[in-house]
């Protein structure tokens, strides 16, 4: 299938009735304290659909019927990505929940009669586990790839220690202002972090150690005027972009070679995992990590797998033993299990 050309930029997209409305209800988001990322990613999303009713004429929005809706969602589904590869549930799946919210809102407000995406049928999520979890070794390996003689690796340690200790999100930790830490108490805030919400958390007397030393020796040389008091800058002495942020954090997991791949959330996944593998209760990590579900902190239970294997070993009769047995019936023994694997690995392995 023919990969279907990008959906024209927003600035670009002509003056229907569909676009108006479109930026009347982004308004209404602003006007209710949407954050400018949200509002961001719904424009994106609904022009996307703009550009493909546009390419068939429909301009208002009483043309678009449940059928309409339900062949742009078979579009979506066919639609191909430039590497050739179709859009996976979660992704088609963000492309028509902004739909389904602003045709309501149409509804709501009576620019339609009816909502013809009440009854649009979306995708199921699928449940997945993170890609990539550290181990504390990989993440030490990782911690020594940084120059910390240099004052841009001196800051690059810094950050590093920040996401592992804390598990912050990329754009929490490049709004970090200066008077968000409390390097005595090893505290932080994260203001208006996902869903515009405050949050304290503890910060690690070890990463609040690098990152005191990073602001002491490294910041001073990096700040330019007028400073804006953010704690991380990037070279040019300016708040990290987010692409920037993702690439460096990136370079040093690829030096480390560990085989795996990730960047700033692999940290995310990493401390979450790590502390329930440690005892931690999972409503405190929910608390860490700023989510509103419960449910999902939960999906970090399914990595932590060291417990699982504790228990498993300590319960479960099919185990290899020290001792001998004694009868028939009992369980073979270690010696007995590795000759058995040993046979079985000499055997031709196309029969």
């Amino acid at each position: 299938m023919a990969r279907v050309r990008k959906p024209r930029k927003p600035a670009e997209q002509p003056t229907t009735l569909l676009a108006v409305l479109m930026e009347k209800h982004l308004e209404d988001l602003r006007l209710k304290n949407y954050s400018e990322y949200t509002i961001k990613g719904r424009r994106v999303h609904i022009g996307f659909f703009l550009e493909w009713v546009a390419d068939r004429g429909i301009t208002e929005p009483v043309e678009v019927t449940r059928t309409v809706l339900e062949a742009y969602q078979r579009y979506v589904f066919h639609y191909r990505k430039k590497n050739g590869q179709p859009l996976g549930f979660n992704a088609q799946h963000d492309r028509l929940v902004p739909l389904r919210v602003w045709f309501r809102w149409m509804a709501r407000n009576h620019h339609i009669l009816h909502n013809p995406a009440s009854e649009l049928e979306l995708p199921r999520l699928a449940q997945r586990l993170p890609k990539a979890v550290l181990s504390a070794a990989e993440v030490e390996q990782i911690m020594l790839q940084t120059d910390i003689h240099d004052p841009l690796g001196l800051r690059d340690r810094a950050i590093l220690e920040t996401f592992y200790s804390t598990g912050i999100r990329r754009l929490e930790l490049a709004q970090l202002k200066l008077w968000d830490l409390d390097l005595e108490r090893s505290t932080m805030t994260i203001r208006q972090g996902k869903g515009k919400k405050d949050r304290m958390i503890p910060f690690g007397d070890r990463a609040a150690a690098w990152v005191r030393k990073y602001l002491d020796e490294s910041r001073t040389q990096l700040v330019s005027e007028p400073d804006e008091h953010f704690v991380f800058l990037s070279n040019s002495g300016e708040p990290f972009a987010l692409d920037y942020l993702t690439e460096l954090v990136s370079m040093y997991v690829k030096a480390a070679q560990i085989n795996k791949q990730g960047s700033c959330h692999m940290f995310r996944h990493t401390m979450a995992t790590l502390m329930l593998e440690g005892g931690a209760d999972t409503r405190f990590i929910q608390a860490m990590l700023g989510h509103a579900d419960l449910k999902t902190t939960q999906i970090y239970t399914h990595v932590a797998i060291r417990q699982l294997q504790e228990i498993h070993r300590a319960t479960h009769p099919a185990k290899l033993t020290k001792d001998r047995p004694t009868t028939k019936s009992a369980s073979p023994d270690a010696a007995d299990v590795f000759a058995a694997l040993d046979d079985e690995n000499d055997e031709d392995p196309e029969v």
